[in-house]
């Protein structure tokens, strides 16, 4: 598709999503799809299909139907690697980006990771990427460092640098913060991981939805992210990992599917990635993710960048002469603007706006830490979708005034 093309197909996005209207029939403007983006009606319909007229088993049953499922399922494993510009064979589905993380700590973490190693985090990671590393950290005697932030909030890669040691063995970072949007620089990340032998995990939910992914120039040695903040549904998102890594990694879950042959002796199991997906898949979920992928490569995501990027300048612009505005994260964050308006907690101003049919992230964000690093209790985020436009800007600043207005 033109540049000219898809830039029409997204200026007339909003009508392909029905959750962008109220009960009454106005205006949404949804400015929280950092935490969850709303439905295109194509995604919806595939799900109803998927669940409905063509609903059947996968990898289990010999009549057509469930082989047409099965051959619908893999193909949105096959879809999703191409997304992301990986192989096949290299996509394990799990519940999200969380369950992925945790699959990571709990297979290739537990047999690479011991006592006095050490695992490298940044201060601005969501707690799905601090929590598992943990847990593992405790279990098995190992070390966390932070990595703190530069003066405009991005990952101090410098610093990074410094830290890093031959006993670090895992750097997992954000490749786009939820909080202050900003974007790392992924290929001198998994440099320096490299360099002192560790892995380098990138927490991809950010970023799926608003950058064009090839993990082959990223480096990395590992990938996540969640469907339902790529415009498809819950309970599904996917791991990829380099093959070498994956095959050598053990299962996560027993049950069915993951096998090769059980017997009360012993049990051999399945090759990777069915090795990790133990159980019935959410098979009508990998279906949406197939369409909403195929949604947004419509539009293109240079296109979704571009309108994003302009967005967060027009809000950014509007907010930074109020002398009662804080704005945190760098000028370049990728659809994420988070701020503080002075005398008025975030959770008022959010309440307030919902009066208005604004609707905006408002509390710690799943990053408690950098609510710490940054001294505040919670911030307001508006994050931006390829249905945003500057309709939504205009009715978060009348909605700004009018909370002066109420607490002055």
């Amino acid at each position: 598709m033109s540049l000219t093309l898809a830039s029409a197909r997204l200026a007339d996005s909003k009508s392909d999503f029905p959750g962008l209207l109220t009960a009454d029939g106005k205006a949404w403007h949804y400015l929280d799809t950092a935490a969850t983006a709303q439905k295109p009606q194509a995604v919806i319909d595939a799900m109803a299909r998927a669940l409905g007229q063509d609903y059947a088993t996968v990898h289990r049953g010999v009549y057509s139907r469930s082989a047409e499922m099965t051959l619908a399922y893999e193909a949105a494993r096959r879809r999703t690697a191409d997304f992301i510009g990986g192989k096949e064979e290299e996509i394990v589905f799990a519940r999200g980006a969380t369950e992925a993380i945790n699959l990571v700590a709990a297979t290739w973490g537990a047999a690479n990771i011991g006592e006095g190693d050490r695992i490298l985090l940044s201060a601005l990671e969501h707690h799905s990427n601090i929590v598992p590393w943990q847990m593992l950290a405790e279990k098995v005697g190992a070390h966390i460092d932070i990595c703190p932030l530069t003066s405009d909030h991005q990952i101090d890669l410098d610093a990074a640098e410094v830290m890093l040691t031959e006993r670090h063995k895992l750097v997992a970072l954000a490749h786009v913060s939820n909080v202050l949007g900003s974007v790392l620089d992924a290929k001198r990340a998994a440099g320096l991981a490299h360099g002192v032998g560790a892995k380098l995990l990138l927490d991809g939910c950010q970023a799926a939805p608003r950058l064009k992914l090839d993990v082959a120039p990223l480096d990395c040695d590992f990938y996540v992210f969640s469907a339902h903040k790529l415009y498809g549904p819950t309970a599904i998102g996917a791991l990829w990992a380099r093959s070498e890594i994956l095959n050598a990694m053990p299962p996560y879950q027993g049950g069915g599917a993951m096998i090769d042959r059980v017997t009360f002796d012993k049990t051999t199991y399945a090759p990777a990635p069915q090795r990790f997906e133990a159980g019935t898949p959410a098979i009508t979920e990998a279906v949406a993710l197939h369409a909403a992928i195929d949604y947004v490569d419509a539009i293109g995501m240079d296109v979704i960048h571009a309108r994003e990027t302009a967005l967060v300048a027009q809000l950014r612009d509007a907010l930074s002469p109020m002398n009662d505005v804080t704005i945190y994260g760098p000028a370049d964050s990728a659809g994420i603007v988070s701020f503080m308006l002075d005398g008025v907690h975030p959770h008022d101003l959010g309440t307030i706006l919902d009066e208005a049919n604004v609707a905006i992230r408002a509390g710690h964000h799943c990053a408690q830490p950098l609510m710490d690093y940054l001294g505040v209790p919670a911030t307001a985020r508006a994050s931006f979708g390829l249905y945003s436009d500057e309709s939504d800007v205009e009715a978060l600043l009348d909605g700004i005034v009018r909370t002066r207005k109420i607490f002055a």
